[in-house]
């Protein structure tokens, strides 16, 4: 297509609506060095989530610098995770060089496969550090601030011109550039902004857990399962209005499916551990706590 039709598709014709300008660039560059903002929000991300956890883990009894060991184990687990599922599932959309599996720059990173093995990194460092009871207590801790880390991260897929919707003249609809509109797509200009729907979901999920977290009796490690099953509903809805790369299976996106198996999964956990079993007595934490039990302390 001639360069010419390419830039007065680029931006929305005389649209009667306001609309979410398409960033320019996706990263910026000091000197030889070129940053993308997609893994700065990561970064950032993280670093607000520890933050968060911190404070959190502090208030029951818990020394705060155990969440960076944790942190140093749990997050990069979490980017092999989210890239190998990426990977799995979508392997056409890897940039063709040798590289290519590993490019969590150019976006592509399945949260099912980062939170799956990022949490039993961080769980099996956990387990070293602190008998069964408290692992659980840390849990709680740390859930909410999981969503406020996706969130953040959503930013990026901004940057990025992806996990964006169906198109739409809506007045907060998303601007796309010709060379990120998928196939069949060209002639739409704005679409549907996926990634802030779910940006504003995480935080409001996050809202929730933090409020059932201090204003109910909600039981070591049931946050988590909560977690699992609120995201996943949520991405029940998402998935049906994506229109990026994705395989199918019976007519619906396979993340339909593993978010419907998700919310299952995370409600029946829940109901389990809420009510199914008797905890463990909690051991109390050392006072001040600047150094946790460890299993063999607490055998």
């Amino acid at each position: 297509m001639p360069e010419s039709v390419l830039a007065a598709l680029a931006r929305p014709a005389a649209l009667p609506f306001a609309y979410i300008p398409s960033p320019p660039s996706n990263g910026f560059s000091i000197g030889p060095f070129f940053f993308h903002v997609y893994g700065i929000c990561y970064v950032v991300g993280l670093a607000v989530a520890i933050m968060i956890t911190r404070r959190r883990w502090a208030k029951r009894g818990g020394d705060p610098d155990l969440v960076y060991r944790v942190a140093w184990w749990g997050f990069p687990a979490g980017l092999v995770g989210g890239r190998i599922y990426f990977d799995i599932t979508t392997p056409s959309q890897m940039p063709a060089q040798w590289w290519g599996p590993f490019a969590v720059w150019d976006g592509g990173m399945g949260i099912w496969g980062g939170v799956a093995l990022g949490a039993a990194v961080g769980i099996w460092y956990l387990r070293r550090q602190l008998p069964w009871p408290r692992v659980k207590v840390f849990v709680n801790a740390v859930t909410p601030t999981l969503l406020v880390a996706q969130a953040i991260g959503r930013i990026g897929n901004y940057f990025n011109q992806e996990l964006f919707g169906k198109p739409s003249k809506l007045p907060w609809a998303l601007e796309i550039s010709p060379a990120h509109r998928p196939p069949g797509y060209l002639h739409y200009a704005t679409f549907q902004p996926s990634f802030l729907y779910e940006m504003l979901f995480d935080l409001f999920w996050a809202g929730v857990l933090i409020w059932l977290d201090n204003h109910r009796k909600v039981r070591p490690g049931a946050l988590f399962p909560l977690y699992v099953a609120g995201y996943s509903g949520y991405r029940i809805f998402e998935e049906t209005i994506r229109i990026d790369y994705s395989q199918y299976i019976l007519g619906m996106r396979l993340n339909f499916w593993v978010a419907i198996l998700g919310t299952v999964a995370g409600l029946v956990w829940f109901a389990w551990v809420q009510w199914g079993h008797r905890d463990e007595p909690t051991p109390p934490p050392r006072t001040p706590p600047t150094r946790e039990y460890s299993r063999s302390a607490a055998a």
